[in-house]
C-alpha cells in the first residue's frame, strides 16, 4: 500500500562556519553550505585590521542570508602579544613569502581559543561541524594549521564535551594553495570582492603583507582577477 503522504526529508545537518572575512574562510564557507545549514562564527581578537575583517564577515553573511551569527571577543589575545597582528611596536614583514621557521605573525595558540568558542556554541545550538578554511600549504608555517592539530582537537572535543554530543572539525582546503582556493571559489560563485585578507591596512589592500602576496599569487596562478584594490594600483 502506498501513502499519500511524502516522507519528510531529513534536515541538513548544521556547520558553525568560521568566518574571518578573509578569502579561505569564505571559500570554506561556501563549500560548508553545499550540505550543511550555516551558522556563521566571527571572532575579534585584537588584529591590527579587526574593523575590516569584521566589515568583510557581515558584507559575506548578508550575501548568503546567513541569520544565525556569532561575533565573539577576545582581544585579551592582544594584550598577551607576541604577533605583528596584535602588537603595533612589531612591524608586519613585508615582501616576502616561503621563509622557514614560525612568522611573526603567528597569533599564539589562536586557533584554539577559536575552536573552544566554536565548540561551546555547537555543544549549544546542536551543530554536527565546524568548518574552518585552513591549509597546510600556504598557511605561513603556523602550527595550529596543521592536520595533525586538528586531529588531536577532534579528540579533546570528543573529551569535553557531552557524551551526545556529535562535533567534528573539518578543514576541506587543508590540502590547497592559493590557486586551488582560488579555483573553488570560482566554482562555487565566492563573492571574492567582498573579502579581506591584509594583515595591516583597512582601507585599501597593501600588496606587500605575506597574506597579500599569497593571495595576489593565487589569483595570478588561477588567471582569475582579484576583485579588490591594492596600494600602487593605477
Amino acid at each position: 500500500m502506498i501513502s499519500g503522504s511524502k516522507e519528510r526529508q531529513q534536515e541538513p545537518p548544521l556547520a558553525i562556519c568560521l568566518v574571518s572575512g578573509g578569502l579561505d574562510s569564505c571559500v570554506t564557507a561556501a563549500i560548508a553550505m553545499q550540505n550543511c545549514r550555516p551558522a556563521f562564527l566571527h571572532v575579534n581578537y585584537g588584529q591590527r585590521t579587526e574593523e575590516r575583517e569584521l566589515k568583510a564577515f557581515e558584507a559575506i553573511a548578508d550575501y548568503y542570508g546567513v541569520r544565525e551569527r556569532l561575533v565573539a571577543d577576545i582581544s585579551y589575545l592582544k594584550a598577551i602579544g607576541g604577533s605583528a597582528l596584535t602588537d603595533h611596536d612589531i612591524p608586519v614583514p613585508e615582501g616576502s613569502l616561503g621563509k622557514p621557521g614560525i612568522p611573526i605573525t603567528y597569533v599564539p595558540f589562536r586557533n584554539s581559543h577559536i575552536l573552544a568558542i566554536a565548540t561551546s556554541w555547537g555543544e549549544v545550538i546542536g551543530a554536527r561541524y565546524i568548518y574552518i578554511g585552513a591549509t597546510e600549504l600556504d598557511n605561513s608555517g603556523y602550527p595550529d594549521c596543521r592536520k595533525s592539530y586538528f586531529a588531536a582537537y577532534n579528540r579533546l572535543i570528543k573529551e569535553g564535551t557531552r557524551p551526545e554530543t556529535k562535533i567534528e572539525i573539518v578543514t576541506p582546503l587543508i590540502d590547497s594553495d592559493k590557486e586551488m582556493v582560488v579555483r573553488r571559489g570560482v566554482a562555487l560563485k565566492v563573492p571574492f570582492h567582498l573579502t579581506w585578507s591584509c594583515y595591516q591596512n583597512q582601507d585599501i589592500a597593501c600588496g606587500k603583507c605575506e597574506s597579500c602576496l599569497l593571495r595576489i599569487k593565487g589569483f595570478a596562478a588561477a588567471g582569475v582577477t582579484d576583485p579588490i584594490p591594492y596600494e600602487g594600483q593605477q
